[in-house]
């Protein structure tokens, strides 16, 4: 089952671990812009990974070695995801991405829709929450993520958590080996 605070308190954490292992010392506005040029490189790589908008292409969909199509979109998603998460926290706007379970079954509720109106969707409620201070756009672009995750590429709530934390695990181990 989707627990958004769960995965919210886990990204703060690692956040706030790099940040002392690594001494890193940046203001809140780097901090900020970093986490959302970080969003924003994610969120590229969702659709390059996916492929949905390379019409021409007659085989779509890239994948890691050793990893399937769906398997490799799966971890950039919650790449993703993460960033989302950390961009909330540090605006501290968590508030507008904790939903209780009637949100969730809500989102799950809808219906597919063209990926490339709601990626740049997505994309435009984004910068509009970054540049003109608008948690409410924060609050619409973090419901069509999920949406994009949960109805239009089909992953259930656990594979979504199940795959955050195998990720989770293997950024601790990138720390611990000095990645």
């Amino acid at each position: 089952m989707l627990d958004i605070t769960k995965l919210l308190q886990y990204s703060i954490r690692l956040d706030h671990q790099i940040a002392e292992d690594r001494e890193i010392a940046m203001s809140a506005k780097k901090s900020l812009e970093n986490v959302f040029v970080s969003l924003d490189v994610e969120l590229a790589e969702i659709a390059n990974t996916s492929e949905w908008f390379k019409v021409w292409k007659t085989h779509r969909g890239k994948n890691d070695p050793g990893k399937t199509q769906r398997e490799t979109l799966l971890t950039e998603y919650v790449d993703a995801l993460d960033f989302m998460l950390l961009y909330s926290a540090k605006r501290q706007w968590a508030h507008q991405v904790v939903l209780d379970r009637e949100g969730i079954e809500k989102l799950k509720e809808s219906k597919e829709t063209e990926l490339n109106k709601e990626y740049l969707a997505i994309k435009h409620m984004l910068y509009n929450s970054y540049f003109d201070n608008r948690q409410d756009d924060l609050r619409h672009a973090w419901r069509l993520f999920l949406k994009m995750g949960l109805v239009d590429f089909k992953f259930s709530e656990d594979e979504i958590m199940n795959e955050y934390f195998e990720k989770y695990k293997i950024n601790e181990d990138r720390q611990a080996n000095d990645y």
